[in-house]
């Protein structure tokens, strides 16, 4: 076991490595850079770095003296060759300093920080409901397949995963955020301007009834994957041989449930946590978090990309990337946890 947590750990670092270099290249051909957006700034020619003008595209340097573009150049770092400003801003990345951002003058980890307490609350509450209904959903599907509550649980689940996730965040906007009908949740925000002013408990309950129409949006289309999941790996497991041997012993049918399929069906389901409840506190949705009026994570990386604030886009890159290969190696681990069947000798 060791061993081979011990490959999977050297395994990772070219493989950061690589995506880093990847990204790198791609944002050295990107035009539009910082530099160029400043110099286009300063010519009174907007935010782009790039603008039409009759005669072609405009390169930001209209306007802007030598020693001006030398002062930004080197102000961004872009006065090094690419190739010693990649290896400086991995040396910086092993110590887990992202730098400056370009756009929010602040740092990448203190502004990644801010961003956090959205789709942490986005993300847990998310993860907590889907595990929490489609578990016990799932089960009951598959032990009354066939039957009025299967299909009837079905089709709404069917419809839910149907109905993308701002789409149905716009309607029960609509419908009861005071669009058209009823004005029963809050339209936008975290928590209400006067949070701050609040009791513990009102602060909860304000916290509670803003996350209400966001977590219900994020939601839905997930519950319908993972019940069915679950109700696929209860079924396949009913019907192994070991269950009838149980039953003709004269153990009950919950006993059998609960006593030797559960614990048997439930792997694919348990093996899922590790990942999805690290994603869960760092992912963002975009359009969710539009909706919704959040600023959160998705909001962020879509603004890092469309301003080029390449400190942020690559320092949170790095940061997820290594989140995800560690979410996946603690996923493999769980197998062994929850399967003592299995083992990874052989692949060490």
């Amino acid at each position: 076991m060791l061993q081979y947590i011990a490959k999977r750990l050297l395994l990772m670092i070219p493989t950061v490595f690589g995506i880093m270099l990847i990204t790198f290249m791609v944002t050295q051909f990107v035009p539009g850079g910082p530099v160029e957006r400043m110099m286009a700034q300063l010519s009174g020619y907007g935010a782009g770095g790039e603008v039409s003008t009759g005669g072609g595209l405009y390169q930001g340097k209209k306007g802007i003296d030598a020693e001006r573009l030398a002062q930004l150049t080197k102000l961004y770092g872009f006065d090094q060759p690419p190739l010693q400003r990649f290896f400086s801003m991995m040396r910086s990345y092993l110590v887990f300093d992202f730098g400056q951002s370009y756009y929010h003058h602040m740092s990448v980890a203190q502004l990644v920080i801010s961003k956090m307490p959205v789709s942490m609350s986005l993300g847990l509450w998310s993860f907590l409901i889907v595990y929490s209904v489609c578990i016990p959903l799932g089960i009951a599907k598959a032990v009354r397949e066939g039957s009025a509550f299967d299909v009837f649980t079905s089709t709404v689940l069917l419809v839910g995963y149907a109905i993308p996730g701002f789409v149905l965040g716009i309607a029960l906007l609509v419908l009861f955020g005071g669009g058209s009908f009823w004005s029963i949740f809050p339209l936008r925000g975290l928590v209400s301007d006067n949070w701050q002013d609040l009791g513990l408990i009102q602060k909860i309950l304000d916290y509670l009834w803003h996350m209400v129409l966001p977590v219900v949006s994020s939601t839905l289309g997930s519950l319908a994957v993972m019940t069915l999941l679950t109700k696929n790996s209860f079924l396949e497991d009913i019907r192994k041989q070991y269950v009838i041997t149980a039953k003709a012993k004269g153990l009950s049918d919950h006993q059998v449930l609960y006593g030797h399929v559960f614990r048997n069906a439930i792997i694919p389901i348990i093996t899922g946590f590790p990942g999805s409840f690290i994603t869960a506190f760092f992912t963002g949705s975009l359009l969710i978090e539009t909706i919704f009026s959040l600023d959160g994570m998705g909001l962020l990386a879509y603004e890092s990309v469309m301003n080029r604030d390449y400190p942020v886009v690559l320092g949170t890159l790095y940061f997820f990337t290594l989140l995800g290969l560690v979410s996946r190696l603690l996923s493999d681990l769980s197998y062994v946890l929850v399967d003592p069947r299995i083992s990874f000798e052989g692949r060490g």
